[in-house]
Formats: structure tokens, sequence, C-alpha cells
């Protein structure tokens, strides 16, 4: 068996390195030219960071990342709406990792390259045709020079993002991506640590909300990586994106200056942040609807080119690895490769779509929103405004419908 990978992201890489531990050819083509390590911070949950570990991945994702101790939701003036413990703080038996993106592909990109040697990750070879015959999948390479080349192989899994060329090819038709009408700006940058150092604060209100936490480990004066988010609404639901999604937009503190004037945040001034920052990215927050089908015979798709979510949960990364685990898995299983594909898209279809659909609504960041429908100004107790088992609703049954729910969770509202 050879199985061709289209996109050398995170799910595709994972996805290599699980076909080489399961004894199964594999080759990652990927569309640039160079691997840059692009975006800034994204969190990898327990059920994924087990499947890396899997791996032998946990001591490289150290060296890289953040155990993540705790996460916080909190209103606009810092008080808190809800607290609970993380990755083996919460009782599992794997961290949750907060990590620059870059770096964590940049890792696995080199894992892989050690593994399965230099000749199964092809850079420059993008995927313009693909097409089944005989029992196999012919593939239609381009690169950055113009030029053309057929090479085939037994499977083709098209993991290349939300902007996927293989999809279209797949399905015959590409909808158009979905704007929700939230712009985010995001940053990453050396920042004095707060609180215990490896917390992650959410923390907003009716206009913007604020993502801030660690990525990297401590420095010498004390400051550590450190990744922002401000997000806002900005536009109409439903209406085309303003701009093309990528890792690479830029953005200025004065676009959401007004945004952020009503936050008194004790740990962080966000003005201060942003002025700091000397690269801000900016984001329109886009999804796609759930697909009726990612698979046509010998052909499938993994990752954000079969299920792009909005980035609520930290979920995006953490469901292509599982993506990558269970393909893995149908492949080893069954020598009848479209059989194989067919198992893995009635195990995961359903289950992404879940997510995306929950992410729409707000995902576990909603107890911000019930907040601050209720107590714009803030409040004296949590309790007077929304009860414990509300909120505890929201943010456990997201983890548990993504499938991370802690086993011993260490969870409260104030």
């Amino acid at each position: 068996m050879r199985v061709l990978i289209a996109g050398g992201g995170i799910g595709g890489v994972t996805l290599a390195l699980m076909l080489h531990r399961r004894g199964i050819e594999c080759q990652v083509l990927e569309a640039a030219p160079a691997i840059r390590p692009l975006g800034v911070g994204i969190n990898i949950l327990p059920h994924a960071v087990r499947e890396l570990a899997a791996l032998g991945l946990l001591p490289a994702l150290d060296e890289i990342g953040l155990r993540t101790r705790a996460l916080s939701y909190l209103n606009h003036r810092g008080q808190v709406i809800w607290t609970e413990t993380r990755g083996l703080h919460a009782g599992h038996d794997v961290p949750q990792f907060s990590i620059h993106r870059g770096k964590l592909q940049d890792m696995l990109w080199r894992a892989a390259r050690e593994r399965l040697g230099e000749g199964a990750l092809r850079p420059d070879a993008r995927v313009a045709a693909a097409a089944e015959a005989d029992g196999a999948v012919a593939v239609t390479l381009t690169n950055a020079a113009g030029a053309r080349e057929t090479i085939a192989g037994d499977a083709l899994i098209g993991a290349d993002g939300i902007h996927s060329t293989l999809r279209p090819l797949l399905l015959g038709a590409d909808p158009p991506m979905r704007w929700n009408g939230i712009q985010m700006w995001r940053g990453a940058l050396d920042w004095p640590a707060f609180g215990t150092g490896d917390e992650m604060i959410i923390a907003g209100n009716a206009t913007a909300k604020l993502v801030f936490y660690p990525i990297g480990q401590p420095a010498a004066n004390g400051t550590r990586l450190t990744n922002w988010v401000v997000y806002a609404r900005t536009g109409a639901e439903g209406t085309p994106p303003p701009a093309r999604e990528s890792w690479s937009r830029r953005g200025a503190w004065e676009e959401f200056a007004p945004l952020v004037a009503g936050f008194a945040l004790p740990f962080v001034d966000v003005g201060r942040l942003a002025r700091a920052t000397s690269e801000i990215f900016l984001y329109p927050m886009c999804d796609r609807d759930p697909l009726e089908r990612w698979t046509r015979g010998r052909i499938t798709l993994l990752g954000d080119a079969a299920h792009a979510m909005y980035p609520v949960g930290s979920n995006g990364a953490s469901q292509a690895i599982l993506d990558a685990r269970c393909l893995a898995d149908t492949l080893a299983e069954s020598a009848d490769i479209p059989a194989a594909l067919a198992a893995y898209e009635a195990e995961r279809r359903p289950a992404t779509a879940a997510v995306v659909r929950s992410n729409r609504v707000g995902g576990p960041e909603r107890v911000i929103d019930l907040v601050a429908a209720r107590a714009p100004d803030g409040f004296a107790r949590i309790g007077d405004v929304a009860r414990p088992d509300e909120l505890e609703a929201i943010v456990r049954g997201y983890a548990t419908l993504a499938g991370f729910a802690a086993p011993q969770p260490g969870a409260s509202a104030p």
C-alpha cells in the first residue's frame, strides 16, 4: 500500500508519522516551496496529545510548548466566571499543550523527515488533478516553475487545509467559505508571566473578547512567549469574508482599539500588549458547512479540508490529529482501501460536524456571552448572575461533545 498525502500541515504530517508506525508507505506532497513556521499560538488538547505521545513526541512537545495548568473565563473587568484545571491537573494521563503553531508543524516535519526519509516529504508539489484508474490514483503535480508531473498511489488523502484544492476535485463543487462576521487580531511576543505562568485566560463582554496565554518556557528575564487574540463582530453573519483567510495577513492596533476600550483587566493592559507586538495578524473567523461526504473511492479528506471550524474551544488542530489516528487505523486494518476510507469517514464525519455546529454558537466561550447579557457592568457574585449548573452544562458539555472531557474534572464557578 502506498498512500499519497496532499498537504504538509499538522494533520497531513501526523498522518504520515502514524502510517509509518503501522508499516504503510506514504509520501507527503506540500504545495509550498519551503516550510515556514507560520501562525501564532494554538492549544493541543489531551485527546490529541495522547496520539502524539504514542508516536514518542512528548519530549519534543515539552521542548517547544508549555503544559497548560488551568483555563479561566472572565468578564471584561477580570471577574471570574468559571475556572477549571486542564491536562494532567484535571486527571488526564497526558498534558494539554499551549504551543506556537509554526513550531509544532516544524517539529512534526523534522520528525517525519528523520523517520520516513527525505524522499517521503516533497515541498513544491501542488496537487492539480487526481483520477482513479486500474485500482490506483493518478495524481498530477505542479511546482512553482510550472512543471507538471504525474505520480500514482493506492490512496490519496486531501489534508490541504481550508482552501483545499482537492475538495472541489473530489466533490465536484466547493461551497463558499462561511464568515460569521467576526474579525480576529492575533500576535505573539515575549511578555512577563502572569499567575502561575501556565494559565490560559479568555475574557470579554458582548463587544469583544481577549484570549491570552503563554506558549513558551520562561526566559532568564522572567518573560515567556505569550499568545494573544482579540476578536469582535465587525460585519454581518453570512456575508462574504472581507479577505482571504491567511496565516500572514497583517492587522494593526488602531483597528481594534475602540473595541477593547472598556476592558479593565488587572493582569494585562491590552493596548500596551498590542503596541509592543511587532507583527499583528488579521483573520476573519471562517468555517465551512459540514460536508455530506468526504470520500470517493480511494480519495478522502482530512482536517480543515474536511471540516474547517471556528477557532473556539481549541479544537481545530486536535481534531485533525484525531482524524489521522482513525485513518491510519482503518488503513492498517483492511487491505480494501475504499472500504477503509469509508469506515474512517463513518466514524469521523459525524463527530467533527457536531464540533463545527457547536463552535458556531460560541462553544464553551458562551459562558462569557451569557454573563455579559445578564450583567453587562459586572457582578458582586457570579452566583447572582448564573447558576453553577448552567455554566457547567456549557463548558463540560462542550468538552464531552469534542471528546476531551476530564476524567476527574477540577472546575468551579466561584
